[in-house]
């Protein structure tokens, strides 16, 4: 016998949804970020108005935006959504969903779109299951990944797909999702009545690391302690309190980002492995977008170490190449180990100096003839 057997439900026995949850946007015209690819004559915004929406893959990091994008695109084009996770999921319930779409669109011809979260869990063969209805058009197939589709999605799925990479957001547009949920009155907090410093605005954006999600679930916990308290206004002070946690100084978008970054470079110069590893765990510690890490890595190999140690560039490539396979916080441990190799490595600039020669050579004398062959 089952515990709660006996146990009749409660009228109000759903649990109360996440302020993340409440505040997805209702309409594209409410989405936050992804300019690229909703500004103004951009592709998603295009298809949008042209009401036609091909089956996509939608790649980026947690908290950008995938899966509220892919409910406004269904509902856009006013069809039949269905969410599936492709870590709770298995084969035997999408082809009973896919053979129900088919059938509605042969029928009625209403669209369905099928949106699976995180597909690249899904293997060789359950990929390969949604090849012909993809072909056919009878789904919309919408994936989203916070891996790169290259390694993870079969090839045959990929050609049907357009790939779209979503960005992370930006600290504008983290505020701007946080403002809006302070000032909600339906689904937000504006009942609450709280205001926030700009630190603590500056202090949510420096933690979220770009996930609109957390940034709201902080939100929504800091908003729980003090939604009672007599005094409204939220400093740093109290907001670490809750968080219990702190941000090191470091703004991506202004002059400590800068500086940063050329310690670590003047630390990769000058061989100092202990400096290297301190300033990228700043780097990484305030959020800082790991791929930006690993194009500088990548310039400090080309520049700083040349061809006295040419390995240097495939570890920095494989770095990049890791991280965007693994993510985080693995694929960190790829930044780490590169950032390591070229504080230790050899230095030389030769090349560097040699290539920025040629070129003041050439800018000097634009037009040198070839030589004449024996010439």
């Amino acid at each position: 016998m089952e515990l709660f057997d006996n146990e009749t439900p409660s009228p109000d026995a759903n649990p109360p949804r996440p302020l993340a949850e409440r505040m997805r946007p209702k309409a594209l015209s409410d989405f936050v970020g992804q300019e690229h690819l909703l500004g103004e004559n951009k592709p998603i915004r295009r298809a949008v108005e042209q009401k036609k929406i091909p089956s996509m893959l939608l790649w980026g990091p947690p908290g950008c935006g995938k899966t509220t994008l892919a409910h406004l695109l269904s509902d856009a084009i006013e069809a039949r959504f269905v969410f599936f996770s492709a870590v709770a999921s298995g084969l035997k319930e999408v082809k009973k969903v896919v053979e129900r779409a088919e059938r509605e669109w042969l029928v009625y011809h209403r669209r369905v779109v099928l949106f699976i979260d995180e597909i690249h869990r899904f293997n060789k063969a359950q990929q390969d299951y949604f090849l012909p209805f993809v072909e056919k058009g009878s789904i919309i197939l919408l994936g989203a990944t916070t891996e790169n589709p290259s390694f993870e999605v079969i090839g045959p799925l990929l050609s049907r797909c357009q790939v779209f990479t979503l960005s992370q957001l930006e600290p504008q547009h983290i505020r701007t999702i946080v403002e809006r949920a302070l000032e909600d009155g339906e689904e937000g907090i504006a009942e609450y009545g709280l205001r926030l410093d700009d630190e603590v605005f500056d202090f949510l954006v420096a933690l979220s690391s770009g996930d609109a999600r957390r940034a709201l679930s902080y939100l929504e916990l800091i908003a729980e302690q003090y939604k009672d308290d007599k005094d409204k206004l939220i400093t740093r002070k109290r907001a670490e309190n809750v968080l219990q946690k702190k941000t090191v100084l470091y703004d991506k978008e202004g002059e400590e980002h800068y500086n940063i970054i050329s310690a670590l470079h003047k630390a990769v110069r000058g061989s100092d492995v202990d400096a290297a590893l301190y300033w990228l765990g700043r780097m990484l510690f305030a959020g800082e977008d790991r791929l930006y890490v690993a194009r500088r890595l990548i310039r400090m190999a080309i520049e700083d170490i040349g061809a006295a140690d040419p390995q240097a560039l495939s570890v920095c490539v494989a770095a990049k190449d890791t991280y965007h396979f693994l993510g985080s916080p693995e694929g960190e441990l790829a930044l780490v180990e590169a950032t390591v190799y070229l504080a230790t490595a050899p230095k030389s600039n030769r090349l560097y100096k040699a290539y920025k020669k040629v070129m003041q050579i050439i800018e000097e004398n634009p037009a040198e003839p070839v030589p004449l062959p024996g010439e």
